[in-house]
């Protein structure tokens, strides 16, 4: 029955893709033994509870793989139709031409780009073994022997691309360094990439380099037999480390043209397929065959282990919910969603009113007392929690000798760093990571995945602009916040001190839809007696009203703000010039407000400047011309924040010259 479940999975997979006109055959005929023996053998899920929160995940890595895995969900009774199958790649469908994430019952993050998926499974190992350690029955207390209230395995999908991506070398050192032994990564050795051969291009030996950053390593000669793989998955649940089985397979098998780079992402002729059919036993059925009986004793096997482990942990959660929660199950609730009812604006922070500190500083204190309200509020930073002011001070430390802790060192792995994040955020937690705003670019496609995926993690920017002087142009963000800003569904907050830091944390926490991104000076800035914590949900707000007439509107984000209060009050005491001063923290959240509240804070017919030392782009939908915004378009040099501000042209008697010009 092996090879009949085997061999239906790899024909409906390239009908799939026939019906489709795309997608990829080589993984999809070359793996499908490697799918087969994992769901068989191994994978504990719930067909009826997909969202179980102790299942073992999986993750498909090589995402182009898709067809693969539907068809494998749709034979092992997941909750996918034949009419699934056959909108594979069609629009609204429950099988997208990568997975995606809450689309497809069975799929536990969305991939594609290769390496992040491995990256973020890695985040979801290291959320097992941080849950396993807070929730727990101790020896003798319950029940006899001390269990885990969440305990579960994770298994990735890859394949030679995936591993020669940077990020996923990161990701593996920092799993070998926290010992994952609950990882384990299947990888699809066939040799084969997109655009030919690897031996040319990828020379690695898999045993070296896994072995000598704390990994077990496993070889399967033939990626065809079940019980070698069966084996080999055994012999790595047993491992003290993560584990890599490398499997020799064949990309493509089958098909004309299989292990050559022919077969990775092209379409099979019909007399290819007819071909491959008759091998597989299919030839003389209608496109879409699948044998009942097969499918029958494939949903069997994984619903019947996955059962069993369900029954068995659904009765110590209701036990641990009444022992060791009083029967209240509020202090678990976040494992199954991302809503928290917090209002940080009532907190009395205490700030002194001569506050006089950057907002990397303050946000220290802030981030602290929220670690001590959320229990699933953890990070760290790529080795920059000095300089990012990430540390949680009254937390613990995360190490493979205590996983307890709420700091996590990600080491400088920026790349890995949000992958783990949003892998963490799959699993429960609240996530924050940090490093500086010129080096996000190593996190964009971190962050894009964020996005995709709608998860709520918080990716933390300190050392925000062209102030920061003597590091110099490689340390100085210019376009940075445009790019951040160009991505869908990501809200980016600069705030201007600590009542605007408080606000926005107000709105990154109570949203559980959308990532964000918190820029942080490394500059003092003041506490300024007008910014409104309780208004920054609304994007923009006015923080110096005109006092007579309005003459002009300045808007400003975060440290240059400052500027903006100092022209406004230059220009009213020395020129009676009225201006009203606008805070924008976040962009976005302000377009989205009704027109009547856009056009009462920023009138229709009066001047509007914008000032921010980044990148003008975007800045011209609210100023009235190029020449009204006030930004930075090129790199900065190396000197003093003076001498640095001058040779961008963003210093203040320069400002003040352009705009009294334009007023």
């Amino acid at each position: 029955m092996d090879r009949e479940i085997i061999n239906n999975i790899k024909s409906l997979a390239i009908d799939m893709i026939s019906h489709a006109g795309s997608g990829h055959p080589g993984i999809s005929l070359g793996a499908a033994p490697i799918m087969y023996t994992l769901y068989s053998r191994h994978m504990n899920i719930s067909i009826n509870d997909t969202n179980w929160i102790s299942r073992d995940r999986f993750v498909l890595s090589a995402g182009h793989g898709s067809a693969l895995l539907y068809a494998t969900l749709f034979m092992a009774g997941l909750d996918l139709k034949i009419n699934d199958l056959k909108n594979f790649r069609r629009a609204n469908s429950k099988t997208p031409g990568h997975p995606e994430f809450k689309t497809t019952p069975g799929v536990d993050m969305s991939t594609g780009p290769l390496g992040q998926g491995l990256a973020s499974a890695v985040g979801m190992a290291l959320s097992q073994k941080m849950l396993k350690k807070r929730y727990y029955f101790p020896k003798k207390s319950v029940i006899e022997v001390e269990t885990a209230l969440l305990d579960y395995n994770v298994y990735v999908l890859c394949g030679d691309g995936d591993l020669m991506e940077g990020i996923s070398y990161e990701a593996a050192s920092f799993a070998g360094a926290y010992h994952l032994d609950n990882l384990i990564v299947l990888y699809d050795s066939n040799g084969v990439s997109l655009d030919g051969n690897t031996n040319g291009v990828f020379i690695d030996n898999m045993a070296d380099r896994f072995k000598s950053i704390g990994w077990n390593y496993e070889f399967v000669k033939n990626g065809d037999n079940v019980s070698d793989i069966d084996r080999a998955i055994k012999k790595a649940k047993n491992s003290s480390k993560p584990t890599l089985i490398e499997i020799r397979t064949i990309i493509g098998n089958g098909l004309v043209g299989q292990g050559t780079s022919e077969v990775h992402g092209n379409v099979p002729k019909n007399d290819a397929i007819f071909n491959l059919k008759k091998t597989l036993g299919t030839s003389d059925k209608e496109v879409f065959y699948y044998s009942e009986a097969a499918k029958k004793e494939f949903t069997k096997m994984v619903s019947e282990r996955g059962s069993q482990k369900y029954t068995l942990w659904s009765n110590n959660y209701r036990i641990y919910i009444d022992k060791f929660l009083g029967g209240e199950s509020a202090p678990l609730n976040y494992l199954f969603n991302n809503n928290i009812n917090l209002n940080l604006v009532d907190v009395d922070w205490r700030f002194e009113h001569d506050l006089k500190e950057a907002t990397r500083m303050t946000n220290q204190k802030i981030m602290d007392e929220i670690s001590k309200m959320l229990p699933n509020f953890v990070g760290g930073s790529a080795d920059l929690a000095n300089s990012t002011k990430t540390q949680l001070l009254s937390q613990s430390n995360v190490t493979f000798e205590n996983y307890d802790g709420k700091n996590i060192a990600f080491g400088v792995r920026e790349h890995a760093m949000g992958g783990i994040i949003n892998g963490m955020s799959l699993c429960g937690f609240r996530p924050f990571c940090s490093t500086m705003l010129a080096f996000s670019d190593y996190l964009k496609p971190s962050i894009r995945m964020s996005a995709l995926m709608g998860l709520p993690v918080v990716y933390i920017f300190s050392h925000d602009s062209i102030g920061i002087g003597p590091d110099g142009p490689t340390h100085q963000p210019v376009e940075q916040l445009n790019m951040l800003r160009a991505m869908p569904n990501l809200r980016v907050y600069r705030p201007a001190d600590a009542h605007e830091l408080i606000g926005s944390w107000n709105c990154i926490l109570n949203d559980s839809k959308h990532p964000s991104a918190l820029i942080l000076s490394k500059q003092d800035v003041l506490l300024l007696p007008t910014t409104n914590p309780q208004l920054v949900n609304r994007g923009a707000y006015i923080i110096r009203k005109e006092k007579e007439k309005l003459d002009g509107i300045i808007i400003a984000t975060g440290s240059d703000l400052f500027t903006a209060i100092n022209l406004a009050r230059d220009f009213f005491v020395n020129k009676k010039v009225d201006l009203r001063i606008v805070s924008m923290p976040e962009m976005s959240l302000f377009l989205e407000q009704p027109k009547d509240y856009q056009e009462d804070i920023l009138p229709k017919g009066i001047k509007i400047f914008t000032i921010e030392a980044s990148s003008s782009l975007g800045w011209d939908r609210f100023a009235t011309s190029s020449d009204y915004i006030f930004s930075v378009n090129s790199f900065g040099i190396s000197g003093t924040r003076d001498e640095v501000n001058k040779a961008c042209g963003f210093d203040y008697t320069v400002i003040k010259q352009r705009m009294e010009t334009l007023l």
